[in-house]
Order: C-alpha cells, then structure tokens, then sequence
C-alpha cells in the first residue's frame, strides 16, 4: 500500500457503489482510514469488506445525506472513532425524476435538491469544525451537466444542483482557505455507474427532446464511458498534498465529451 495518505482519515458519501466506492478503495490502497457514509445496503458492506481485504480501516455509517441529524451524528461517530477527519468526497447524489420543467412536481424537485445540493452543504457543514485545526480536502462530486452541458433534457432539477455545488464550493473554498481546507469540484461525465438504477424518466420527456448526434460515440477520446476508477484517481490527486495548491476550481473529467 502507498503512504501518500497514510495516517489521514477521509469521509466519503454516496461509498457503497460506483464512483464513491472506487474512491473509497483508492484511498485505502495509498493508506487513508475510510469512513464510508451511505444507505445501509450490501453494497456498502461489500465495500467496507473490500477495504479490510486491503488492510485497510474503514467505518461504515448508515446515513441519509439531506437528513442534517443523521449527517451529524455520523460526523460525530468519526471522531470519536478516528478524532480527526482530512478529507471530505461530497459524491452521494442522485439523477432524481427526468421530467419536462412544467410536468416536474414541486416534490420531485426538492428530492433532487435535497440529496444532491442540501446533502452536500450538510456533509461539508458538519465536518468543517474538525478540519479547521489541521486543514485538509473537500472535494465534491458535481457533473458536466448545469456547468458546461445542457442538453440533459428533462434534467433541470439535476442540473440545478450540480450547477448549486461548483457555487457553493467556490464560496466554500475563500472561505475556508484562512484554515488551510482546499474545496475542489469534480465535473464527470458519462461514467460507467449504477446511477441510473433510480432515475424516473418521465414520458413527457420526449415532447422536449432534441435530437442531438455525435460523429463517433459521445466521448472523443475512448469512445465510450469513462471508469469510476478513473474518477478515483483524480480524487486522490485533489486528496492529496500534490494539489496543495489547488482549490475553488471545477475539474472536468468527460472524455472530452462537453467539447463537441
């Protein structure tokens, strides 16, 4: 196992799958206690088991992110386990009800907005007064759609979130600069996860499609859908002290796929 994280304690929403899970192994491998915050399903266990057959260390938490006195308890349950939290993967969100701006219910809008933008907001929130000493890492799970592609059709309330984190991790990052807390966004694009598994995708979407063709698949430079792996590299570049330098800026990961 690498040491480029060794001894730090990093807090990771969304853990049990896709992209969160990749990172939480990732950040295990180069030596980071995990503490994986999400819904209490197999996949998470299966996660945190994975973590252990790496040697590493690793605490599961079952938390809804837009519930604040859940986030907060886990928060706490961290540092009485570790006393300290380094590195904060705001990654749990959802694509929520596609559905055309008129059709889409006042319900489904605060559901996407909820998990997506609030549960972010409240991870953050809860864990800055145990960073504030030593400093560290936030790093937030955005996407390319509501920041450098619209054409999500039926996408507003996701796209409104995602737009919501890349302001709210700009303010959060001059915010927090004076203690030494980096706050960086990243931007993926079609990645291969189970996102979709809980995504309503209403009829009335077509009625405001447009078709939009692409010459050769939709990412120009693997002609498919990046890895959550490779997201995870990247996360733990913003993890790490190699990005000290870096912060309240977006990244793009996307296969070159918004510059078409």
């Amino acid at each position: 196992m690498s040491e480029l994280l060794n001894g730090k304690v990093a807090v990771i929403t969304g853990a049990g799958s896709g992209i969160g899970r990749a990172a939480a192994l990732h950040l295990a491998r180069n030596g980071a206690s995990i503490c994986l915050f999400d819904l209490n399903d197999n996949r998470t266990e299966e996660a945190e088991k994975a973590i252990h057959e790496l040697g590493g260390e690793s605490l599961f938490l079952d938390v809804d992110v837009s519930d604040p006195k859940r986030v907060e308890q886990a928060v706490q349950s961290v540092i009485e386990r570790f006393g300290r939290i380094d590195v904060v993967f705001a990654n749990a969100g959802i694509n929520g009800t596609l559905s055309p701006i008129e059709d889409l219910t006042p319900e489904a809008w605060d559901e996407t907005l909820s998990t997506n933008l609030k549960g972010t907001f409240l991870t953050v929130k809860y864990a800055i007064p145990h960073m504030k000493q030593d400093g560290g890492s936030i790093i937030i799970t955005s996407s390319i759609n509501g920041s450098r592609k619209f054409s999500g059709f039926g996408m507003s309330a996701y796209s409104a979130s995602k737009a919501g984190q890349v302001a709210f991790a700009k303010m959060a990052a001059l915010e927090l600069a004076r203690y030494k807390i980096r706050v960086n966004v990243i931007c993926p694009g079609a990645i291969e996860t189970n996102i979709g598994e809980s995504t309503e995708r209403t009829k009335q979407v077509d009625k405001i499609t447009i078709p939009v063709e692409y010459p050769e698949g939709s990412q120009p430079l693997e002609h498919g859908p990046g890895q959550p792996e490779q997201v995870a590299d990247l996360v733990l570049f913003l993890a790490s002290q190699q990005s000290s330098h870096i912060s309240g800026t977006e990244i793009y990961i996307d296969g070159a796929e918004t510059l078409l």
